[in-house]
């Protein structure tokens, strides 16, 4: 009898105070809660919808104005970053986090932050760089001359470019690295000068490689024919004389041309008995 009469002030109480405190407390908090979720889960929803409808506006007036295309990559990748940032600080103020407490977080990480990420600050002072010295473009072919790195300029993004080689594969490049190091732009004229130099053994007559290289050079398509054909001896070797030949092609044509004309060389020079000299070790048996 007394045990069922403790066993019922228990459950009185529990029913009358801690159940109770609990419902009147910890559940709006968790409905509040819940809200919150489902509230940021829309307010993500319609603002990467907002962001996408934003970047093609932009993209589109970009295109009216004929902006260039590293440009249009560049810009897209900021107001990218900037929209995904100001979406983010909105979920955080539906939870409570204020704009101005984001703000002095960010202002007391931003050494720390700057040291980390000097790097990439780099990165980005080299992208806006290129994007106002114009040094390359999209669709540039350029040689970077610290490491080697050369391909086709394929995208201009906020930290990195991306080169495309001829065998299509991508290289991703700091823009630090090539807005403070020399590189090479071999496609930003309309035209490139052809500069060949072929060996002949000294008993060769020079005048005659002379008048089949301008001939070559005559009869090939792709020259441009306003400029002059030049033919001249270069340098005088251990074991050659070299032989210039320069003339004017389209950019878009050089490498073409460059091998048809190598091709046309040798098969000429092996017709008219020309020698090209090359490496040869002579080695004597003592018996």
């Amino acid at each position: 009898m007394f045990s069922q009469v403790l066993s019922d002030n228990l459950i009185k109480n529990m029913e009358e105070g801690w159940l109770k405190n609990c419902l009147e407390t910890v559940l709006p908090e968790v409905i509040s809660f819940f809200w919150c979720v489902v509230l940021a889960l829309i307010t993500v929803y319609v603002g990467t919808r907002i962001i996408r409808f934003v970047r093609k506006f932009f993209h589109k007036s970009m295109e009216h104005h004929n902006f260039e295309e590293g440009v249009k990559q560049f810009l897209d990748q900021v107001i990218k970053y900037l929209l995904y940032a100001v979406l983010i600080v909105i979920v955080l103020n539906l939870f409570g986090v204020t704009t101005t407490s984001v703000a002095a977080a960010v202002a007391s990480l931003g050494v720390t932050a700057g040291l980390a990420l000097q790097g990439s600050l780099s990165n980005f002072a080299g992208g806006v760089l290129i994007l106002l010295l114009h040094p390359f473009g999209v669709g540039d072919y350029i040689i970077e001359d610290t490491h080697g790195n050369e391909g086709t300029v394929a995208e201009i993004s906020v930290f990195y470019t991306k080169l495309r080689t001829v065998d299509n594969k991508i290289i991703v490049v700091p823009n630090g690295t090539l807005a403070n190091s020399s590189l090479t732009n071999a496609t930003r004229s309309d035209r490139r000068q052809m500069d060949l130099k072929i060996p002949i053994a000294y008993d060769a007559d020079i005048r005659k490689v002379k008048q089949i290289l301008y001939d070559l050079a005559q009869e090939e398509e792709h020259r441009l024919p306003e400029e002059e054909i030049k033919v001249f001896v270069s340098e005088l070797n251990d074991s050659s004389v070299d032989i210039g030949l320069r003339f004017w092609v389209p950019t878009d044509d050089y490498w073409n041309v460059r091998w048809k004309m190598l091709e046309d060389i040798k098969l000429t020079f092996d017709e008219e008995g020309i020698t090209i000299p090359f490496q040869q070790v002579d080695v004597n048996i003592k018996s």
